[in-house]
């Protein structure tokens, strides 16, 4: 889910994974309008990316459906969901898309980025890359395989139930917990530790696993996870695992484009490419991580501090330790297992 997303809201259907919720009522169209060119150019280009870079990043991702729901306008099209709402009409199958898809009037906001079930199916929602706020259609197709790597971990067996079992909720039945859990934001003592350990993993990242700075972060780490609450250390533990490393899956997949894809004609004679390709945003998502890190506060930016700092985590261990990833979806909703298994810098 898109840190910005103004309806993070719909992050509460994660608690249920069989059922739909729309946010307000839905009437069949009475017309059947294509896809907007633009928009389905940009999506064709996501779903190319993504079979383009397979297991490349992460094993098993290229077997993880891309359902998606593309809010473009008064509509919402369907495309690659094996289940579309009964409401929905079919528009036919499209070539570029690889898919049939179906319509419906809109129903989601048209700025929304995030993923959920519909229909029991893990689903990207996503306005289109001017209602998103996207910098370019390549910021825009990056983004969305961040939000299809969101996918892949909850294709892992038992992750609603498992994440269900961390315990979190707190009586919650709607999922809401995961955006308004009581995280100690505004303690002295977990800001000032938050603040040491970010101002360490940024040294360590920029100076690219240099084994002192890396020494030195291991021990503020230490001393930030001592400072908290034992769920305030799953909760974070869970935002690290979850949107922290799909942020540094999007810079991977950012620096993969850049090294090894070569975009479709249509795709780059869109408005808006010219200057901010994929290796330009590769560069702007690597530079963005180390000036969150120096600039975000805890106290301000909240959850948000998350995004940043685990995909520094990530990034860091790499470095350290490369192997992590091969345990990610093994100990699930913390990365903590792979910095104990990692030795101490010398």
């Amino acid at each position: 889910m898109r840190r910005n997303s103004a309806k993070w809201l719909f992050a509460a259907l994660l608690a249920a994974p069989s059922v739909e919720i729309t946010p307000r009522p839905a009437s069949p169209p009475t017309r059947s309008p294509a896809v907007p060119e633009a928009d389905r150019v940009c999506l064709a280009e996501a779903y190319r990316l993504a079979a383009a870079i397979g297991d490349t990043i992460w094993p098993g991702w290229s077997r993880v459906p891309f359902a998606t729901v593309l809010v473009a306008g008064e509509h919402e099209y369907f495309v690659r969901h094996p289940n579309p709402p009964s409401g929905a009409a079919p528009l036919g199958r499209d070539e570029a898309l690889g898919s049939e898809v179906f319509v419906r009037p809109r129903t989601f906001s048209p700025g929304f980025l995030a993923t959920f079930p519909i229909e029991g199916i893990s689903t990207v929602v996503v306005g289109t890359p001017e209602a998103t706020g996207s910098k370019s259609p390549v910021d825009w197709v990056v983004t969305l395989l961040h939000e299809h790597f969101h996918q892949l971990q909850e294709a892992q067996p038992g992750f609603y139930e498992k994440t269900a079992a961390l315990g979190l909720a707190r009586g919650d039945q709607t999922g809401m917990w995961m955006l308004d859990f009581p995280f100690a934001y505004d303690s002295p003592k977990v800001r000032d530790a938050y603040g040491a350990a970010a101002a360490a993993l940024r040294a360590a990242l920029v100076r690219e696993g240099d084994p002192a700075a890396v020494a030195a972060y291991r021990a503020k780490r230490a001393s930030l996870r001592a400072a908290l609450s034992d769920d305030d250390r799953k909760y974070m533990d869970f935002q690290l695992w979850k949107e922290g490393v799909a942020r540094y899956t999007q810079v991977q997949v950012a620096r993969w484009a850049a090294s090894s894809y070569a975009p479709t004609a249509r795709f780059a004679a869109l408005p808006g490419h010219a200057g901010a390709g994929f290796d330009a945003v590769s560069r702007s998502l690597s530079d963005q991580i180390p000036k969150e890190l120096a600039e975000q506060k805890l106290s301000d930016a909240k959850r948000v501090v998350f995004y940043p700092y685990g995909a520094a985590e990530a990034l860091l261990l790499d470095r350290v330790r490369p192997s992590w990833r091969e345990r990610y979806f093994t100990d699930l909703f913390t990365l903590d297992p792979a910095w104990e298994s990692t030795p101490p810098s010398k």
